[in-house]
């Protein structure tokens, strides 16, 4: 435990009853991984086995468009005050705070997402659909992660970033980058279809 967490000044009464949290430790992470694959394995069960109108598809096809400017939108304002860090054009306490902030909005794009795309009819028979639904696993499973790493990032407080964190944070936001628009050039190309 770093001596700039919130932990280290509780009193040990405060610590034990403090619930734990999502991004306390690897275990919580994982757990929560476990869920998030349960629930897309469950999607595209549903998926399988939904009929929906020619009307409630259209409002599918809505959320599903709203919902990708929400969350990749946000994603692209958390890397763009990254750069904006490695520019020196503001401070990495900044950057960090942004893109914290930020964290909402993302997943809620990734949830309409998921539950619009369930009644779109995707065609699981398609490898482009089978390697999207692969990204969308990939991306969740990513922004987890990318959770604990902001918390990680945040308990380094003023002090200098270590080459693990650096590189973890350039892993993070590339893995994102890919699988974000790799969804979104495969949903284009099947909406082509």
């Amino acid at each position: 435990m770093s001596a700039l967490s919130p932990e280290s000044s509780a009193t040990p009464q405060e610590a034990r009853s403090r619930q734990l949290g999502l991004y306390d430790t690897w275990w919580t992470l994982t757990a929560a991984a476990i869920a998030a694959c349960l629930c897309l394995s469950a999607c595209t069960w549903i998926s399988l086995h939904l009929r929906v109108d020619a009307d409630l598809h259209a409002v599918a096809l809505f959320v599903h468009l709203a919902s990708l400017v929400l969350g990749f939108g946000a994603v692209l304002v958390a890397d763009y005050y990254a750069l904006l860090y490695l520019m020196g054009r503001c401070t990495f306490h900044d950057a960090l705070n942004s893109a914290g902030r930020l964290h909402f909005p993302i997943w809620a794009g990734l949830a309409g997402l998921v539950a619009s795309g369930v009644m779109l009819h995707p065609n699981l028979d398609s490898t482009p659909t089978r390697v999207k639904l692969g990204l969308v696993l990939l991306l969740t499973l990513n922004g987890l992660q990318a959770g604990l790493l902001n918390r990680r990032m945040t308990q380094q407080g003023t002090a200098a970033l270590t080459p693990r964190l650096i590189s973890w944070g350039a892993s993070t936001a590339l893995i994102s980058q890919v699988c974000w628009w790799g969804a979104v050039i495969i949903g284009f190309r099947n909406s082509q279809r």
